[in-house]
């Protein structure tokens, strides 16, 4: 039983092993995954607004920045990590730094308002009546790309100035550096995951290894007995 215990003992510490060597090769790759993204945030040197108080502002305007995140947590439902938000470190290079750009780009195309000049007249179902070469200044009013009645010609030139190939290329492209970001954190996740179980069963192993060792027993001293005087 005492060699099959350390025989037990020994095969641990080899699959203990094996798990910190996978934890040690997850760890390897996903640093160099975030080197290589931060170096492209560094590149691009895209960078969030703070104020002095370390507040984050739009347009230096702190409101805007509170519309942005409320648009980016209520609307979305993403829960923000406010860690990732440092005002020593404005570049956007973490998953909420780069969801909160997002929120930015969208909440700003959202809430703006785009000129028309139409090449024909147009009347409206509600019975308003366009006039072909005038400029109307017609409000997006919160719509996303397929909220939008393309049969309208005001409302399809207003999404086509709206939701320019630029707005969706640049949301993509933070959608982008948001699951890389993220598929980061899971990836130091699972190397710590790794790492904390091959180190347990090397403790364990190494336990049975110690537990079931031979003991030299202590060879007994034999005293000559008392002569009686």
């Amino acid at each position: 039983m005492t060699s099959r215990l350390r025989g037990l003992g020994i095969v641990l510490v080899i699959i203990g092993i094996g798990f910190l060597i996978g934890g040690g090769y997850t760890l390897f790759k996903t640093q160099e995954g975030q080197t290589s993204l931060n170096r492209l945030s560094a590149a691009q040197n895209v960078t969030l607004s703070y104020n002095e108080d370390g507040q984050l502002v739009d347009r230096g305007e702190v409101e805007g920045a509170q519309a942005i995140m409320s648009l980016l947590t209520d609307d979305w439902g993403y829960p923000v990590a406010q860690g990732d938000l440092n005002p020593d470190d404005p570049v956007v290079n973490t998953a909420s730094e780069y969801m909160y750009q997002m929120a930015t780009i969208t909440y700003h195309t959202l809430h703006g308002t785009q000129t028309v000049v139409l090449e024909e007249d147009f009347t409206a179902p509600d019975g308003t009546v366009y006039t072909a070469g005038t400029p109307y200044d017609v409000p997006v009013d919160g719509r996303y790309w397929t909220a939008f009645n393309r049969e309208n010609p005001i409302d399809a030139a207003v999404r086509e100035q709206a939701w320019t190939g630029t707005a969706h290329a640049l949301v993509a492209e933070l959608g982008v550096g948001t699951a890389t970001a993220q598929l980061l954190q899971l990836g130091l996740g699972l190397a710590a995951l790794f790492l904390g179980v091959g180190a347990t069963i090397i403790l364990t192993g190494g336990g049975l290894i110690w537990a079931t060792r031979k003991v030299e027993e202590p060879v007994p001293v034999l005293k000559p007995a008392a002569i009686p005087a």
